[in-house]
């Protein structure tokens, strides 16, 4: 992989712009730049046909300055120790951005899980937490599900883990089916922590979000619910939605249950009665209000930045926007809500579950939502302050809230 390429050279290359912007000093930013701890050990399972195969995973503790470290374990067949380490250090931001008493960390195993039998995936599951059962634990590194690892994959990790230290702890990993003492309002948590800081964007905009024209790139968990909740929340319009195979527009608006029910009937969202073919090009240049990337990375580069009409972008995606697009944007005054404030919901709502398991007392619905608003609310306005007082793109500014959390904690504890 050429260097430039390097996820964790990325990671550090948007570490560096903030800590210039904010002046930190030279030997926190450099703790900053290095993982506290990486483990990498070998998993052997039996598979299906008698023979044992070895797969490699990783583990990787970013800083835990603010607490237990927190982050997702891919199952992905194409996995690198780089990827991880990435990953954990914007965890590491991501849980500082909405002030979560908690650090950033990551696990990964390279693996093809869509060509593994579930009984192959459960003793790879229980093989992976069997050897990081040490360096896992709910005071210690809290996992969660991520690509291609999923709430029952969670529950035979808990279990395993219990197995372990002969106790309950149902706070070792969040993510769960609520079964397994999984928390309310988590399936759609993502989707609604985007609505909430897209509702305090509006306001500092004087965007009136009943009027709104919304396009949604991606149909995915994230997509969907976007499109669900920005109806019921707002009444917004929205008049586009795309998947892999391609998009639909409708100047008179999309309806979620009838685009669903043709989704599942279908397999994709084009030919849906009453729209127009499109392009996932041509949804993200529509002359709408907003535009939300919920799919994959590097939809919105330099090639197409100066096309786009939306006045605020909306990140529910992990990296849709490229630096250089993240620049034409700062020049056309269009709003870029970056990803890790946008899409935190998610982690959000696992740190709530965690707290409710670890009290052992659990919360309704309705106490998810209103705990999940005033966290994103909080963060919205710290990252739009920040980019005022700074004068410096929105990504920038929220680097610079959860850099600045991160390095306060580590000087009152004496590190730097």
């Amino acid at each position: 992989m050429p260097e430039d390429l390097d996820p964790f050279d990325i990671a550090v290359k948007q570490l560096k712009k903030a800590a210039d912007v904010m002046k930190l000093d030279k030997q926190t930013f450099e703790m900053l730049s290095h993982p506290m701890a990486i483990l990498q050990v070998s998993i052997p399972v039996r598979m299906d046909n008698g023979e044992t195969k070895v797969f490699t995973g990783f583990r990787v503790h970013y800083n835990n300055a603010r607490g237990p470290v927190k982050g997702g374990i891919r199952f992905h067949p194409d996995e690198t120790l780089s990827t991880v380490k990435a990953l954990a250090a914007w965890m590491t931001w991501k849980t500082a951005i909405t002030n979560l008493p908690l650090g950033g960390a990551k696990g990964g195993v390279i693996c093809d899980p869509k060509s593994m039998s579930q009984g192959e995936l459960e003793r790879l599951s229980r093989g992976y937490v069997r050897a990081v059962a040490d360096f896992i634990g709910p005071e210690i590194d809290i996992p969660a599900p991520d690509v291609y690892t999923t709430p029952q994959i969670m529950a035979w990790m808990m279990d395993e883990y219990e197995t372990i230290v002969r106790h309950s702890a149902p706070g070792v990993i969040t993510g769960k089916p609520l079964e397994s003492w999984g928390s309310l309002g988590r399936g759609d948590a993502t989707a609604k922590g985007g609505m909430y800081v897209l509702r305090e964007a509006a306001k500092t905009m004087n965007m009136d979000l009943s009027k709104a024209k919304i396009a949604i790139q991606g149909f995915g968990n994230a997509g969907q619910f976007a499109l669900k909740l920005v109806t019921e929340m707002f009444h917004s319009k929205v008049v586009a939605v795309s998947d892999t195979k391609g998009g639909i527009y409708s100047e008179n608006g999309l309806d979620y249950q009838k685009l669903m029910d043709h989704k599942k009937k279908t397999g994709t969202v084009q030919n849906f009665p009453g729209t127009k073919n499109i392009s996932n090009e041509e949804l993200l240049e529509l002359d709408v209000d907003v535009l939300i990337p919920a799919a994959i990375e590097n939809q919105l580069r330099s090639d197409n930045a100066n096309k786009i009409k939306a006045k605020i972008i909306l990140e529910l995606a992990n990296g849709p926007t490229t630096p250089d697009a993240d620049e034409i944007f700062f020049k056309k005054k269009i709003l870029v809500l970056p990803d890790f404030l946008a899409n935190s919901g998610g982690v959000t709502v696992s740190y709530f579950e965690w707290v409710q398991n670890q009290a052992g007392y659990y919360w309704t619905e309705k106490e998810v939502y209103e705990r999940l608003d005033q966290k994103m609310t909080e963060a919205t306005h710290a990252v739009l302050d920040a980019a005022k007082k700074y004068n410096v793109d929105p990504r920038t500014a929220a680097y610079t809230v959860s850099v600045k959390r991160v390095a306060d904690a580590m000087k009152a504890r004496g590190w730097v």
